[in-house]
């Protein structure tokens, strides 16, 4: 397994952002944001929710609630612990681009 890290560029809602990845974890990154960009989609198309980062929150929750309500994560205390350190994770990278895409920056 190579930790050669590289930057890879996905598209979610029409916006593009760079993202460091190893080559191993390449399509599931892809899915990821594939995933994301639909549920974001998804949640902007109701008109209920407006603004990407209030829509990018509720992905976020939505998803992670399927995740938990899954089943593994819900019995097993390692894997909900495993699961919440991902989530951790995932949302100090998504509280990081959002970040730099607010003051401007081509994340």
């Amino acid at each position: 397994m190579s930790t050669d890290i590289r930057q890879v560029t996905v598209q979610i809602m029409g916006k593009e952002y760079m993202v460091g990845c190893r080559a191993h974890e390449l399509n599931d990154l892809l899915a990821s944001a594939k995933l994301l960009d639909r549920k974001m989609r998804e949640i902007r198309d109701t008109g209920k929710i407006i603004g990407t980062e209030r829509i990018a929150v509720m992905a976020a929750l939505n998803m992670a609630h399927e995740l938990l309500a899954g089943g593994v994560a819900a019995t097993d205390p390692a894997a909900q612990g495993a699961v919440h350190a991902r989530l951790k994770a995932m949302q100090e990278k998504i509280d990081a681009v959002l970040a730099q895409d607010e003051h401007g920056m081509k994340v």
